[in-house]
């Protein structure tokens, strides 16, 4: 599986028109899909193997796009060298039929897209748009966020109504904000619930699979910090370095026994979560370190 993934991901560093610009899993981490100058592909990940490949030719190079489950849908959005759709516009295809089944336009350019099995969420520079979807889709949210030029947003998949909502970078420096979205009548006039998480701007943000857990990390790129999403509490800080790092990504296992994070330092380390006892007794201080 490995020599399969190195060998597709050669093939498109070859290629130096081929630059990627983002990797990211599915909702349940069975798939991972990959926007790049050249297109779009999608692999399974158990058993690895390529399943899907949008090329430039049909769809342009493309900056954002988000998978809902295992599903034919997909959203889209253009941007980079060579696009054929606007960056301030999300697609959706029908990847069975190829055919381009919805589109939401905005006045700004889409920085991020998230999908749930009922709702859309728009990501933009300085405003959040929420809409039903796939049917009937209109809008339900539209609100003003902090300055969020990377886009960073997560979206709950869970179907309890305490634990529908998305979290993204609130008005105070290095806050968390959560938006409840069971409702489609948000109010300006509450207080918006927060946590303040860091002390610089946030920077990677990370939902566990049953929405129980949100991981956030700083521009610092030191520590992660792993928050209850229901008490708004801090459970666990795990630090990755002394050094100041990019973090590229965080993310939960799929049983949320462990969280790994990638950084500019060319490294990955892998914390448990839950018995924060092995990260003292691996071969490492502050978890397990790949490099």
């Amino acid at each position: 599986r490995r020599r399969f993934l190195a060998r597709n991901l050669n093939e498109m560093n070859r290629n130096s028109r081929e630059k990627v610009f983002k990797i990211k899993l599915n909702q349940d981490h069975g798939c991972f899909i990959c926007c790049t100058e050249e297109g779009v592909r999608i692999f399974n990940i158990e058993p690895l193997a390529e399943k899907c490949h949008l090329d430039i030719s049909s769809y342009g190079s493309i900056t954002h796009a988000e998978m809902l489950f295992r599903t034919n849908l997909l959203a889209i959005v253009g941007g980079g060298l060579r696009p054929r759709f606007s960056e301030n516009v999300i697609l959706i295809l029908d990847d069975s039929t190829k055919q381009f089944v919805l589109q939401y336009t905005f006045q700004m350019p889409v920085l991020g897209v998230q999908l749930r099995k009922d709702k859309l969420v728009a990501i933009l520079q300085k405003e959040i748009h929420v809409f039903s979807f796939p049917n009937d889709s209109k809008k339900l949210i539209t609100m003003e966020t902090r300055d969020n030029p990377k886009g960073i947003c997560e979206v709950s998949q869970s179907v309890a109504v305490d634990k529908q909502f998305l979290v993204l970078p609130g008005h105070k420096i290095g806050s968390l904000q959560f938006v409840d979205l069971s409702t489609s009548e948000t109010s300006m006039s509450k207080a918006p619930i927060t946590v303040s998480a860091h002390q610089s701007e946030i920077s990677c943000i990370a939902l566990n699979q049953d929405a129980s857990m949100v991981a956030s990390a700083s521009e610092k790129g030191t520590l992660i910090r792993v928050w209850d999403t229901l008490k708004k509490v801090l459970l666990a800080e795990l630090r990755r370095g002394s050094d100041t790092a990019n973090l590229y990504c965080i993310n939960f296992s799929r049983d949320s026994e462990f969280l790994c994070c990638a950084s500019d330092k060319g490294t990955v380390h892998v914390f448990a979560v839950r018995d924060l006892q092995l990260n003292k007794r691996s071969a490492y201080m502050y978890g397990w370190h790949i490099s």
